[in-house]
């Protein structure tokens, strides 16, 4: 079986706009999907790119205004119509939760905290609403968080952003098929694509 690395972050738009679309294009070609949480910022830091305080308000209100804004339409994907009101929280037990929860569920559980914060402005970092996320999809939130909470846990999503580090991650959502990235929900047409028909090998050169 194929598999899809899966490089995001629990509280990315950009991954949330994308995360039912990914699902359906793994399902549609009988792809395993292999998530990997991040802790997005170092992330986005060891790439070279601005850290996200210091970008333009022009940037910002287009990369992350009107770009998820029309994305959502396009993609048939309900949003909040302002910046979620705890986006800057500690998202890091979220993705914990996600990293411990059964293979089965991952996707679901995934797209779940992706949408609650996205659709209903729902606070990452507050453990009643990570729980009652969990439950909502049929599992146990309270063992779940009690999971994320672990040494070996945070261990592990420490080991995430370095895995996403080295490979030359540039923000979330990143996926790689075969060890090519796509970088961006943009990009899930191009990685059905090459499911379906690889691109030709790499050869392009800067100097």
């Amino acid at each position: 079986m194929r598999e899809v690395e899966y490089f995001y972050s629990a509280h990315s738009a950009y991954a949330y706009l994308g995360s039912k679309r990914l699902s359906e294009i793994c399902a549609a070609h009988g792809c395993a999907l292999k998530h990997y949480p991040v802790a997005l910022t170092p992330v986005v830091e060891a790439s070279g790119a601005q850290p996200f305080p210091q970008r333009s308000r022009t940037h910002v209100d287009y990369y992350f205004g009107r770009e998820i804004e029309r994305w959502a339409e396009w993609r048939g994907v309900p949003i909040i119509d302002h910046r979620p009101t705890h986006h800057d929280n500690d998202y890091s037990r979220a993705n914990g939760m996600i990293l411990r929860a059964p293979d089965e569920a991952r996707d679901a559980l995934a797209h779940a905290v992706l949408e609650a914060h996205w659709r209903d402005d729902a606070d990452l970092a507050n453990p009643g609403t990570l729980v009652s996320i969990a439950d909502g999809i049929r599992l146990d939130g309270a063992a779940l968080l009690g999971e994320a909470d672990k040494l070996s846990t945070r261990d592990q999503l420490d080991a995430n952003t370095e895995e996403a580090i080295r490979r030359g991650v540039l923000g979330s959502p990143s996926y790689f098929l075969d060890g090519d990235m796509f970088y961006g929900q943009d990009r899930l047409e191009m990685l059905e694509r090459a499911l379906e028909t690889p691109f030709a090998a790499p050869g392009f050169t800067n100097p």
